[in-house]
């Protein structure tokens, strides 16, 4: 199976979108670890059920999260591979800043081994 890594500019602002919220941030922790019902889900926060649901349809929305129905029960999970594609982008970042550090660090370590003259 092929995972697509690239992430649309849509779908990168609605990842970031979903995780903005600390809410959604444990829906989607909670259901990493195990799929839960919405309804178990909710029973968890002070809040209204429907509240709850609007944070798992973010959720879905950004498809980090899967929604099946089993009988009257709406079943949610993590997606991984949206997650994965999701940290990938992370990881690009990262690696744009480490590189950046890396030429300050060069350009510090060349000023220190020439110093400026004090007439220049």
């Amino acid at each position: 199976m092929v995972v697509e890594m690239e992430l649309s500019e849509t779908e990168i602002d609605r990842v970031f979108h979903a995780l903005a919220a600390a809410t959604r941030r444990d829906i989607l922790r909670r259901t990493i670890e195990r799929e839960q019902s919405v309804s178990a889900l909710a029973a968890d926060y002070d809040m209204s059920f429907a509240a709850v649901q609007k944070h798992v349809a973010v959720l879905e929305e950004a498809h980090l999260i899967v929604k099946r129905a089993e009988g009257r029960e709406r079943l949610v999970r993590a997606d991984p591979a949206m997650i994965a594609r999701a940290r990938a982008l992370l990881a690009r970042y990262e690696d744009l800043w480490r590189a950046r550090i890396d030429r300050l660090d060069a350009i510090l370590a060349e000023t220190q081994k020439n110093p400026p003259n004090e007439g220049d």
